[in-house]
């Protein structure tokens, strides 16, 4: 039975994204910053008969609760086949590059990038061991340098988001060099974008979290010809999926 581990994922997308790996047989460990918020999302999956499911705590952006996750899926399993660095926070108000605080941006990076970071080199050695390893960053195409400087995409006048933006963008550039220094290797990285979704992280306006589960797992799930070190908006690209960093 293959194995994944997603981050963030007690509700909304990366709930989403675990119900789906579960329907296609995985055994996954939902990560939950906190326990008690994750406990219940695994009730709700068991209450659905999936089954092959168990909540990991895990705050990324502490590192001894990063290490402490290490291990506890170590206890379990030598293998993961799949990491799904999920968790992410926009940075909150005010959005402007004029007015946002600096603590903003560090709060965002904290998460968004330094956590994505030390998830990756955390688990790295599990996710060597597989025969298909994959790694998932889950961002945005409002990190994306060349649609916010194009003024015919279609989020030009509304998706300025400066802290939540810039940190997508750096996490972009991560996902290119680990892309790059796993070359040669069965592993596929890449980012992802699900798409504007119904979530409370968007005020549950737009798309429906399905859809953006989908989009994730598809590029957990890809086989030895799949892409790596791609940027990928399904959303904003419905033809090939990839979209300019």
């Amino acid at each position: 039975m293959k194995t994944a581990f997603i981050t963030g994922a007690n509700r909304g997308i990366g709930f989403e994204t675990a119900k789906q790996l579960l329907q296609k047989g995985f055994y996954v460990y939902l990560g939950s910053r906190n326990m008690e918020n994750g406990t219940k999302a695994i009730q709700k999956l068991k209450a659905e008969n999936l089954t092959n499911v168990e909540a990991i705590e895990i705050d990324v952006t502490d590192n001894d609760s990063v290490k402490n996750a290490r291990i506890e899926i170590g206890k379990k399993t030598d293998t993961l086949d799949v990491l799904i660095n999920n968790a992410g926070i926009n940075g909150g108000t005010p959005y402007t590059a004029l007015e946002a605080s600096k603590e903003q941006f560090l709060s965002a990076f904290d998460t968004n990038v330094f956590g994505v970071a030390s998830v990756t080199q955390a688990f790295i050695d599990l996710l060597r061991k597989s025969p298909e390893p994959r790694i998932v960053n889950v961002s945005t195409s409002v990190g994306s340098l060349t649609l916010q400087s194009d003024p015919n995409w279609m989020g030009y006048n509304f998706a300025k988001y400066v802290v939540y933006g810039s940190s997508k963008a750096a996490l972009n550039m991560f996902t290119v060099h680990l892309a790059y220094e796993l070359r040669g290797t069965p592993f596929k990285v890449n980012a992802v974008c699900p798409g504007y979704t119904k979530t409370d992280f968007t005020g549950y306006n737009g798309g429906e979290v399905e859809e953006a589960g989908k989009r994730i797992v598809k590029y957990a799930l890809l086989d030895k010809n799949g892409v790596t070190g791609r940027f990928i908006s399904e959303e904003t690209n419905p033809t090939t999926g990839e979209i300019p960093w």
